[in-house]
């Protein structure tokens, strides 16, 4: 075999292609599919060694002697001295703080790694660690057994992990249990945010952040927790359950087999623009009139529409490129045996685990359009920046409909995370744009296929020159 050979098949090897353009829109890679189940399974097996865990999450960029550390650092101490099990991401900052806190007081401080391009290393403090590939199956395991979650100030990857949580137990994909948020000065921005803007769209109910609790110390966190205790899982298959006694639950090989049949569904899906948004929005609003307008304008241009298939923007956009004869891919949820989609699909599939249909309606994008929405529509917005940012996924449009809706949001980022906590880089609130208008939008998306396209031509042209 040639050298150049090797190298193609060793780049092609180790392309996380779930969060990357496929150009081929082929996406059955059976090498690939086998080494996210292994993710599962040795996770699984991990975690069923531990009792009465506790997820902290929080930013990797803070300093030891912040703070906000030195808050984790204590609750970790005092959950590892009650005999509960301290489980973090495994880095340095406020993971490293908890692990910290867990060691010295000589109770389980455990680490789930994830593997980036650049150096992630598990700090000193975890006393017991398993590494992952894929950040779809790290949450996973980070969120299934914790019987309490606890978010301190952080980036787009604690955004992405709180608002996930959050957007499950809305969806009674996962049980509800105690949130608690270290820290107003941080979180009360964002609070606001949602209560002055999702909440009047019925994107969001007060009654969720109500249930939330804001703490200022490690005590005053504990107090939510005390009280909780592991539950009784049962084997069965359900997403509201992730593991059991055994050493492999059986439910394991249904996870394999949507994954499966969603790799499939996707194959031969290009030039797919995914567009988020409320499911609220009735058809008078102005949100669901610029979502049929703009999957019109897509449609036309040739793009694939890809939503989660549902009532509100996602009916919208199908609708407009259905009218068009265009493609509507719907990627929904499934309910029991019912799933949540509209009449305006062209191709629609269904899943049980939410987080099998994430990764798979992410996966075939070259462009996301995020319209006003609530927890869903963020864990989206929060994780494909969080895969961009840690570059897991190639750098493409990320595009924010409506200044007025996201005006806080974006002040958030900019005031309370880029500059006063720097828990964001200075440059990573660049990679994503807001826009007012659809033609704006359009011209983005055309442009950036457009390059895409000749680099994907330039790309060919090379490799057919070395087989020559």
């Amino acid at each position: 075999m040639r050298e150049e050979e090797i190298k193609k098949m060793e780049l092609l090897k180790n392309k996380d292609f779930s969060f990357s353009i496929n150009s081929e829109g082929d996406y059955r890679d059976t090498w690939r599919i086998f080494r996210i189940m292994a993710e599962f399974v040795e996770g699984y097996q991990f975690l069923s060694q531990f009792k009465n865990e506790v997820t902290i999450l929080g930013s990797a960029r803070l300093h030891h002697d912040n703070k906000y550390c030195l808050i984790a650092r204590d609750l970790g101490k005092i959950l590892a001295e009650n005999g509960f099990t301290v489980i973090t991401g495994g880095g340095p900052g406020i993971m490293e703080a908890g692990n910290h806190g867990a060691h010295d007081a000589g109770g389980e401080s455990i680490g789930i790694n994830i593997q980036l391009p650049f150096e992630q290393r598990v700090n000193e403090y975890v006393t017991k660690s398993a590494g992952f590939y894929y950040f779809f199956t790290r949450k996973v395991m980070l969120t299934s057994p914790a019987n309490a979650f606890v978010f301190f100030p952080g980036g787009y990857g604690t955004m992405d992990e709180f608002f996930e949580i959050v957007d499950l137990m809305d969806l009674r994909k996962m049980q509800k249990l105690p949130i608690i948020l270290v820290g107003r000065e941080f979180w009360q921005p964002l609070i606001d945010f949602l209560r002055n803007k999702a909440v009047p769209i019925e994107s969001v109910s007060d009654e969720i952040i109500n249930s939330w609790h804001i703490v200022e110390t490690a005590a005053e966190a504990y107090e939510f927790i005390k009280n909780t205790k592991d539950t009784d899982v049962e084997c069965e298959l359900s997403p509201l359950n992730f593991r059991c006694n055994q050493k492999l639950d059986w439910k394991i090989f249904r996870i394999m087999a949507e994954m499966v049949e969603g790799f499939e569904f996707l194959t031969g899906i290009k030039n797919a623009v995914n567009v988020l948004g409320t499911k609220s929005v009735a058809p008078e609003s102005e949100y669901y009139k610029t979502a049929y307008n703009l999957g019109k304008c897509l449609a036309a241009e040739n793009f694939t529409v890809v939503s989660g298939g549902g009532p509100g923007t996602m009916e919208a956009v199908s609708r407009g490129a259905f009218e068009v004869g265009g493609q509507a891919i719907g990627i929904n949820m499934k309910y029991g045996y019912k799933e949540r989609k509209n009449s305006y699909l062209t191709k629609a599939i269904g899943f049980q685990f939410p987080y099998i249909r994430k990764l798979i309606i992410t996966s075939p994008s070259t462009a996301f359009v995020f319209l006003p929405g609530g927890f869903g529509t963020l864990h989206q917005l929060f994780e494909v920046l969080t895969l961009i940012e840690t570059k897991k996924m190639e750098p493409m449009p990320i595009l924010l409909y409506n200044h007025k809706y996201w005006e806080p949001l974006l002040a958030f980022i900019k005031q309370t995370m880029v500059h006063k906590f720097q828990t964001v880089g200075d440059s990573d609130d660049e990679l994503f744009q807001v826009v007012d208008d659809e033609a704006h939008l359009m011209d983005i998306i055309k442009e950036f296929s457009a390059k895409r396209k000749g680099r994907l031509q330039a790309l060919q042209l090379t490799n057919s020159g070395h087989e020559d």
